[in-house]
């Protein structure tokens, strides 16, 4: 594999996407340790990259891009190896369960769509922006819990289950318009209308605002209903370096849209993700072993 392939698929990025697989491990009954190594493997290692690769594939970014600030070349084996990916991703998935790899199979057939030249998903803003947040948020947490607790697809028809998932994806709903605000006339090149590019810069920070406050919400409505108001609170504290530097970046947006940058975005995600993981690493830890309980 050559540098310029490994640099595309973007492994390390799959941590800004893992708060969908911990918020599954800590609300899911079961912690079948060699189930959530399985899943983790099958997401984080194969199918979240395959699905980089092959967007860089047709994208062909000269700019910055998620996880890349000098994206290289990309070369054909690129294509190669995000099939590859996606195959590896879905055999792996077979030994958590058949359903699991399944939903994997599908999520690639989804991320071929959005990058793909030939339907290009990702050039409609609404529908690329709910493919993203539903597929990325909730359907994957749908995926993991299933694996975890071994359950038929009916099985997940439960209100305590598709509540959190639907959480999973507002989560990202906010937040996937501010992965693409720096890139408004690299997208404008390729005949891309993204929701960022639709909104605007300060539209975008704007809709981020209420979405972010909509998810909030929801997760206090959760885990009052199903855990304990102390949940709350801890969430509350955990997203505090979120909120702050949100504003704190909001406001040079506001004054200066060239703030609106790729180094201040995947500041951001990575502020987001990290405070996110912790959470729900401590919400795993509490509900899962006693000790911390």
């Amino acid at each position: 594999m050559k540098k310029s392939t490994l640099l595309h698929l973007r492994i390390p990025f799959s941590f800004l996407l893992m708060p969908v697989f911990l918020f599954a491990v800590s609300v899911s009954p079961e912690f079948p340790l060699d189930k959530l190594i399985i899943v983790f493997v099958s997401l984080h290692l194969f199918l979240y990259p395959a699905s980089n690769g092959y967007n860089s594939w047709f994208d062909k970014d000269e700019e910055s891009i998620g996880g890349l600030k000098t994206p290289p070349k990309v070369e054909k084996e690129l294509l190669y190896y995000s099939l590859l990916f996606d195959a590896l991703a879905v055999i792996v998935g077979f030994f958590a369960s058949w359903q699991f790899a399944l939903m994997c199979f599908i999520y690639g057939a989804i991320s071929r769509a959005y990058s793909n030249d030939k339907i290009r998903l990702k050039k409609y803003p609404i529908v690329s922006w709910l493919a993203v947040t539903i597929f990325q948020g909730g359907f994957m947490f749908l995926a993991t819990y299933l694996a975890l607790n071994q359950l038929t697809f009916p099985e997940l028809l439960k209100t305590e289950i598709l509540f959190p998932a639907a959480l999973s994806t507002a989560m990202l709903m906010g937040s996937y318009p501010m992965t693409q605000v720096y890139q408004h006339e690299e997208d404008e090149k390729r005949g891309d209308l993204t929701l960022s590019r639709m909104l605007g810069i300060k539209g975008t920070f704007i809709f981020t605002v209420l979405f972010f406050a909509c998810a909030m919400a929801g997760f206090t409505s959760y885990f009052t209903t199903y855990f304990d108001f102390n949940r709350v609170i801890v969430l509350n504290i955990a997203l505090l370096p979120v909120l702050v530097y949100f504003l704190f970046w909001f406001r040079k947006v506001w004054f200066d849209k060239n703030a609106a940058n790729f180094s201040s975005t995947m500041r951001l995600n990575i502020i987001s993700a990290t405070c996110f993981n912790l959470f729900f690493f401590y919400s795993t830890l509490m509900n899962h072993f006693s000790v911390f309980s």
